[in-house]
């Protein structure tokens, strides 16, 4: 049935509200995301209430979407809901009183995949810490890790042949995570000249260390992330959170799940 609804649905944007094909494919493509959140959820588009739309618009929120994201999403939702009610498969519309995020409200900014591309382009491989920043950001981008969590990152926590790393979060709770083939290289690349290094006692499970052989601190990270940055010719303000809300913007987008992404993070 929902398949007949959103087939409906499409016909309604193209003949009524005469939609361009750019603009149609963005509007499909945005409600999928709500579509796909439903259905975990074994929530029907017919029963929706404004509280489940509520939980939706806050998972937005909580995995980094950038506020103006977010309102293009919340249109698309108000009008898939306004046809519904329209087409009389509803008989009230449970987003007029949704509410969007505000524009100026502030949200780390988002780097695409080809600026992480750029950035770690950019990086000089004849340093002594080339391939460890690349292995950094790569790290950071494919498994949308806390910057806490990465300098907190333990060999003893990578299971690389299984492809997915053990997570000390935030109150000490523990998740697995799939970490990318790419990420995997950069590791090795890095770890054929971390064995080259002299490190400090107690130091030796860390992943990432610094030229003296202790681990990294969280200020060292985003200080050579933001001087990455320029030099890859990147104007945007990067945070610590920017490569975690760039791996949540880049899943989503992917069409990934609302609550796997959640889960992830």
């Amino acid at each position: 049935m929902e398949k007949d609804i959103t087939k409906n649905y499409v016909r309604y944007l193209k003949l009524q509200r005469n939609m361009s094909g750019n603009t149609l494919d963005a509007y499909q493509h945005d409600l999928q995301k709500l579509l796909d959140y439903l259905e975990r959820e074994q929530k029907d588009v017919r029963e929706v209430t404004l509280e489940d739309l509520e939980h939706f618009s806050a998972g937005l929120h909580d995995i980094g979407i950038h506020a103006r994201s977010q309102c293009r999403i919340l249109s698309g939702v108000r009008s898939f809901f306004h046809f519904l009610q329209l087409d009389g498969y509803r008989d009230d519309d449970p987003t007029e009183l949704l509410e969007s995020p505000q524009i100026g409200e502030h949200l780390p900014e988002v780097l695409s995949t080809a600026e992480v591309d750029q950035l770690e382009a950019s990086i000089d491989l004849s340093k002594w810490e080339g391939h460890r920043n690349r292995a950094i950001i790569e790290v950071l981008f494919s498994c949308g890790l806390r910057v806490s969590e990465l300098v907190n990152l333990k060999l003893s926590n990578l299971y690389l042949d299984e492809a997915f790393i053990r997570v000390l979060g935030k109150g000490s709770k523990e998740r697995l995570v799939p970490i990318s083939q790419k990420a995997i290289r950069e590791l090795a690349f890095w770890f054929d000249d971390r064995q080259h290094m002299t490190i400090k006692p107690g130091e030796e499970d860390y992943v990432f260390l610094n030229r003296r052989g202790a681990h990294l601190t969280r200020t060292m990270i985003l200080i050579m992330i933001k001087r990455q940055a320029e030099a890859a010719g990147i104007h945007k303000t990067i945070s610590p959170h920017t490569l975690r809300h760039s791996f949540a913007t880049a899943l989503l987008e992917g069409g990934a799940d609302l609550r796997v992404i959640q889960a992830l993070l």
